[in-house]
């Protein structure tokens, strides 16, 4: 998804509320595949993804207790925020805030909103317009902001991708001012989700990334581009604002949080990484220069980690460029080799654009822009060469990021139509995240419960997708896992065999590793937090 609104053309149902409320019955999985190219089992890659592992006892009587809560929602709902959940690794930080707390600071900061649009602006109060601050006495007003400024109440059938992408223009007046205190409470709500990591999405040094990519204007020569940006030390103050941003974020988060004291705040314990946006909507000087300043950004600040593309997928620009996009990618991983690279790719469906549109975004983020993880996936099976695209995907541990209610909110895409069973059959890694939760109104507990009942998931598969959410995150150091974990289960590296998450490590090679490996170090914080989980529940079906 993506932070500023966009004027769409092409209406796709939103098919709101059968995600937000769950069914309590399993539904048969199926592969998402467009009519006349279903396979039979015998089309399918060798190296599948089996459907289920073998379970331990304490998993079987998790599993057994998870099946005895199907037709009991208030519990089944517990179960899920409950359960240890690794790390979001698809979060766009202006769209993970709740409605409500961004009302409430629209009102601290004296905004006023545009009665004709519901639009945050800057004050004074003038013709047209009422001071935001009216939200706190006015009840109608204020529901009517949270309307306007989320997927609250919106009607089955309307056009959801639409008013979900404008939401971001609607308060994006609110969101710019205050990143330490969007991310003291998106951290809050992680942490309270049962989970242990976050990578969330910023533009860093936004103006001033506009105002270089003016001033170098564009050249089709991207090595001549690069070294234009460069020159001058240019790109490097751009590098220096935006660490400005993130050290005075981190001062107002630390401030909101109380981080240090004994009132100390959960999400101080969260450890959070930034993502670099790049609008693929704006002119192709503006895009690259994102992507340089992201890229520079993540190799020499270890709080950024990655770039990702943002903006409508099925915007005019984004389509034109979309290849020229990839190949930016591609020419700046060569100057960037540390940085990591993620891309929103995918995100379309027949009706939203023209078929030809469908035929290569997701083969061209994997094969051209090399990219590591790709965000929704959504229309694999409506490109030229998917299978050859999913097995890659398999092949080099291509994470696809799935977030189910944007994808149904946006894209009126869910179920049988997903291909969350495509990706899974194809043993490509499958991690599950939120997207936009404050817009969507919803959390990771609801993403996990949704995967649950429809796609007839067990405890075990829903262990092994809250692990492939740290390993699959860009966090340095080795991992907790061997191999290829996806096909080949997750099997604990011999430095820490025989070790019991939860007590204390006994052996010299794996102290080493969890103390020198932040990924290993989280991810055995997880299992001891699986272990705990396993004992409670399975007491209950003893």
């Amino acid at each position: 998804m993506q932070l500023r609104s966009a004027a769409r053309r092409r209406a796709v149902p939103a098919a709101v509320g059968s995600l937000l409320a769950l069914s309590l019955l399993t539904a048969p999985s199926a592969d998402a595949q467009p009519a006349g190219t279903r396979q039979t089992g015998g089309g399918l890659p060798s190296r599948a993804v089996p459907q289920s592992r073998p379970m331990t006892v304490a998993e079987a009587r998790t599993d057994a207790y998870l099946r005895s809560l199907r037709s009991r929602p208030m519990r089944l709902r517990g179960f899920f925020v409950s359960l240890p959940k690794g790390g979001d690794l698809h979060n766009h930080l202006s769209g993970a805030v709740s409605t409500e707390y961004l009302i409430k600071l629209a009102a601290e900061d004296g905004l006023c909103v545009e009665t004709a649009t519901l639009t945050a602006v800057a004050p004074p109060c003038g013709p047209g317009t009422r001071p935001a601050a009216d939200a706190r006495t006015d009840r109608a007003f204020h529901d009517a902001l949270v309307r306007a400024w989320s997927m609250e109440d919106f009607p089955p059938g309307g056009n959801g991708h639409d008013h979900f992408f404008d939401t971001f223009g609607k308060f994006g007046e609110v969101t710019w001012r205050h990143r330490g205190k969007l991310l003291a409470q998106v951290a809050d709500h992680v942490a309270g989700q049962n989970q242990f990591y976050l990578e969330t999405m910023v533009t860093p040094a936004s103006d001033g990334a506009k105002q270089l990519a003016a001033e170098v204007g564009w050249d089709s020569d991207l090595a001549a581009l690069h070294r234009k940006l460069v020159a001058g030390g240019k790109l490097d103050k751009l590098v220096a604002a935006a660490r400005k941003e993130a050290d005075d974020g981190d001062a107002e988060f630390r401030a909101t949080e109380r981080c240090g004291t004994r009132k100390a705040r959960p999400g101080c314990r969260l450890t959070v990484r930034w993502i670099s946006q790049a609008s693929r909507g704006s002119a192709p000087e503006r895009v690259f220069t994102q992507l340089a300043l992201g890229l520079r950004l993540a190799e020499r600040d270890p709080r950024f980690v990655a770039v990702n593309l943002v903006q409508p997928e099925d915007g005019d620009v984004a389509l034109r460029d979309y290849s020229l996009q990839m190949h930016m990618v591609r020419y700046l991983r060569g100057q960037y080799p540390k940085a990591h690279v993620t891309l929103h790719a995918g995100e379309l469906w027949p009706g939203l654009v023209k078929p030809k549109d469908l035929r290569f975004h997701i083969e061209e983020a994997v094969d051209v822009a090399r990219t590591e993880r790709v965000g929704h996936g959504v229309d694999l099976v409506h490109e030229d060469g998917w299978r050859s695209t999913a097995r890659t995907m398999a092949a080099r541990q291509v994470a696809v990021e799935v977030p189910f209610t944007s994808n149904a909110q946006i894209l009126g895409v869910k179920g049988a139509d997903h291909p969350f069973t495509t990706y899974r059959r194809y043993g490509v890694p499958i991690v599950l995240a939120t997207d936009d939760p404050g817009v969507s109104r919803i959390d990771i507990s609801h993403e996990y419960q949704y995967a649950a009942t429809t796609y007839g998931l067990s405890y075990a598969e829903l262990k092994d997708l809250a692990r492939a959410s740290l390993q699959y995150a860009f966090l340095p150091g080795a991992s907790l896992w061997q191999g290829n974990p996806t096909t080949t289960g997750y099997r604990v590296v011999p430095a820490c065999r025989g070790e019991r998450p939860g007590l204390p490590v006994r052996t010299r090679a794996c102290q080493l590793l969890l103390s020198r490996s932040p990924k290993a170090e989280l991810e055995w914080r997880q299992e001891a937090a699986f272990a705990a989980f396993e004992r409670t529940h399975a007491r209950a079906m003893r």
